[in-house]
């Protein structure tokens, strides 16, 4: 039988998907161990044999492959204002399916290098004013960074100030060491104006170029030769391409979505988040891009349980598994140091519902925007930061302990809006779609060729739940 086989290298799992590109139907999906100390080839080897007692032989007539395999894309950005040119640069980076593991504002420090080099990033992102503005925060940076003398140079983009992209480049290309140095347009031209798109494209390019091989997965040509993106890039373009549709068929909408991993929990949406009161209403902040990624790099069911455990507290996590927090503490020790470990016991799996529902509750709160109430001279408004998802009507979850939890509606209901903190501007009342079949990042790899393909699967293959609002299940 002849098929289009996706492959995501995972971080924790390597997994299969075939499609029959003749008739359009999903021909199955297949999961197992990534062995990325060992190459990766036989993580898949392995995910291909289970796939195939399932499906019978198949003719693979085209490989198509994503990778967030040994940490994903791991990058650093620099600007000059936090809530400006350096949350530009981590927006932009976090939409090309990104890790950010540090943002640096103002002028870099002899600290700021030290961490830099500790914490060795796949890129670096450099930015810093507006066209035509300030020039001596990014000029300093990139004396800094060319002082730097790591042992494995890291490509440099440069997206700042045009008045000084060539002046950096010229002081990076002197530096100590001979690297990668790449000049894009300013993600921020003007005060509150994105520009993000050739930034993520160049992201995308570095990472089919370079990083591939800095991860090992160029060790097994023939499997590598169509990876196309991030893994995340790939989940991205397939919930675009499920909100949108395409031209021969509609899409559903606004959307809400969550990807729950053993490393990081990611949230996207694809909705405008304009204001839903009916009151005046001031915006805050950068304008959101319509389409926009968040990544808990802290959040995770496997290698960050820790993370949640910090940021939910044990109490809580008690509570939902209704386990002590004794037990709850040394589970999650457990489930840090062995991250291939899956829920056995009884216990086990209380204590995955509880880190699956605290992450999930956390990382959307984290990515809605907020509203507070605020007077002026006028009178009372309220001033929004960020999106406003109260609206949106269509929310989507994947991810392994979701998909495989018995109570994944329940979990779902931990995104929603919750009258406990009223300020979040998460949905208030959301139909739930589960992506049992783990196809999300399979089919937006499948999307690049066959859209229309891509669109009819996903909409055959994710199933609604139902309604749920989180006061209900309170």
């Amino acid at each position: 039988m002849e098929a289009v086989l996706m492959i995501d290298f995972g971080s924790t799992n390597t997994k299969v998907t075939a499609v029959d590109p003749g008739r359009g139907d999903l021909l199955g999906t297949a999961t197992a161990y990534t062995t990325v100390d060992t190459g990766v080839g036989t993580g898949l080897a392995e995910a291909l044999e289970i796939l195939q007692k399932k499906t019978g032989p198949l003719h693979i007539v085209k490989r198509l492959a994503c990778s967030s395999a040994a940490g994903g894309l791991r990058m650093i950005t620099s600007g000059l204002v936090p809530a400006l040119t350096a949350e530009a640069a981590r927006l932009a980076s976090l939409g090309a399916g990104a890790k950010i593991v540090r943002v640096f504002s103002y002028e870099l420090t002899e600290d700021d290098i030290c961490e830099i080099q500790t914490l060795k990033p796949d890129i670096f992102l450099l930015t810093g004013g507006v066209d035509g503005g300030n020039r001596d925060c990014i000029l300093h940076n990139a004396r800094m960074l060319a002082a730097m003398s790591d042992t494995e140079p890291f490509p440099i983009i440069i997206a700042g100030n045009r008045g000084a992209s060539a002046e950096c480049k010229k002081i990076l290309a002197a530096g100590a060491v001979d690297r990668e140095l790449l000049c894009c347009p300013n993600v921020m031209p003007a005060l509150n104006k994105l520009n993000i798109e050739p930034v993520q494209e160049e992201i995308r390019r570095l990472f089919l170029r370079r990083i591939i091989q800095a991860k090992g997965l160029s060790l097994e040509q023939e499997l590598i030769s169509g990876i196309l993106m991030p893994t995340p890039s790939a989940v991205k373009a397939a919930l675009e391409l499920l909100s949108m549709g395409t031209n021969k068929e509609t899409g559903l909408g606004e959307l809400v979505a969550v990807d729950l991993g053993g490393a990081t929990t990611d949230v996207y949406s694809v909705a405008k988040g304009l204001p839903q009161r009916s009151v005046e209403v001031v915006m805050k902040g950068l304008p959101e891009p319509e389409s926009k990624r968040t990544v808990e790099g802290d959040i995770g069911m496997r290698y960050s349980s820790a993370g949640v455990l910090d940021a939910a507290g044990a109490e809580k996590l008690a509570f939902l598994s209704g386990l002590s927090a004794e037990k709850v503490k040394s589970g999650v020790e457990y489930l840090g140091a062995h991250p291939e470990a899956l829920p056995v016991l009884e216990e086990d799996a209380a204590l995955d519902f509880a880190l699956a529902s605290a992450a999930i509750e956390i990382a959307v709160t984290r990515h809605a925007g907020t509203v507070e109430e605020a007077y002026t001279p006028v009178g009372r408004v309220f001033v929004q930061t960020g999106k406003d998802l109260t609206g949106v009507k269509r929310l989507i979850l994947t991810g392994g302990a979701i998909i495989h939890n018995a109570r994944a509606d329940y979990l779902a209901a931990t995104a929603l809006f919750n009258s406990e903190n009223p300020a979040s501007l998460r949905p208030r009342d959301a139909e739930i779609y589960i992506d049992k079949s783990y196809i999300l990042a399979a089919m937006g790899l499948l999307a690049e060729t066959w859209p229309d393909m891509a669109l009819s699967i996903m909409r055959k293959e994710i199933q609604a739940h139902g309604n749920r609002k989180q006061e209900n299940q309170r």
